[in-house]
């Protein structure tokens, strides 16, 4: 699997379930060590990378990874005393609702809570490159125009996105970039408009992750 994610822009990143994407993200952050070539975020290798170049990366992970016994208000702030610069943890949360249940211990919330609190805690460091898996799954519709105008805020202010989706509305939504991925390999990599051609994303999609599974 070969691909990259241009600077300041979103790269969606789809492929079906076992893919890889999870995979490459935790590798793109440093939770997994590839079994053989390279990653580079940021000029650095993520798996050797010090806590300089970790602070500089935000990571929003499937299964969330965050602790289940204090509330959204105290893990946010938290977190923001880890880093130099944090941004305003109330301004966040409040932009994605978290406000509205901050006082509720993480293990009750419920999984459109849970997706809203870890997209806040992954921006909180102010990161110049995140990485989102699958942000919206679970998310009503609200809640889904919520992170894409999130999404495209902090592109325009620099930040590199890349998400993970296996939704093509927000691919088509939000993506600058495409990466199409199926059996651990890029199948396709791209401006939208270059990968698509001229029939639609969910053709295309479909027609590559079938050849190459099969």
């Amino acid at each position: 699997m070969s691909w990259s994610a241009p600077a300041g822009a979103v790269t969606a990143v789809l492929g079906p379930n076992g893919a890889g994407k999870t995979t490459a993200v935790e590798c793109a952050v440093g939770l997994q060590r590839p079994d053989a070539g390279s990653v580079t975020v940021l000029g650095a290798d993520p798996w050797r990378a010090g806590p300089e170049h970790r602070a500089r990366v935000g990571v929003m992970l499937q299964s969330g990874g965050l602790p289940t016994g204090t509330t959204p208000s105290r893990m946010l702030r938290h977190l923001a005393g880890l880093y130099a610069d944090p941004a305003p943890v109330d301004e966040l949360a409040h932009r994605l609702g978290v406000d509205g249940f901050a006082r509720t211990t993480v293990r009750r919330l419920s999984g459109g809570q849970h997706q809203r609190l870890a997209l806040v805690a992954a921006l909180v460091g102010r990161p110049e490159v995140v990485f989102l898996d699958e942000p919206t799954a679970g998310l009503d519709p609200h809640g889904r125009l919520d992170v894409y105008d999130l999404v495209d805020e902090i592109r325009a202010g620099g930040t590199t996105v890349v998400v993970t989706t296996h939704s093509f509305e927000e691919a088509e939504r939000l993506a600058d970039h495409l990466v199409i991925v199926s059996d651990g390999r890029t199948v396709a990599e791209g401006p939208p408009a270059e990968v698509v051609g001229s029939g639609t994303l969910e053709q295309v999609y479909f027609g590559l992750t079938r050849r190459a599974a099969g």
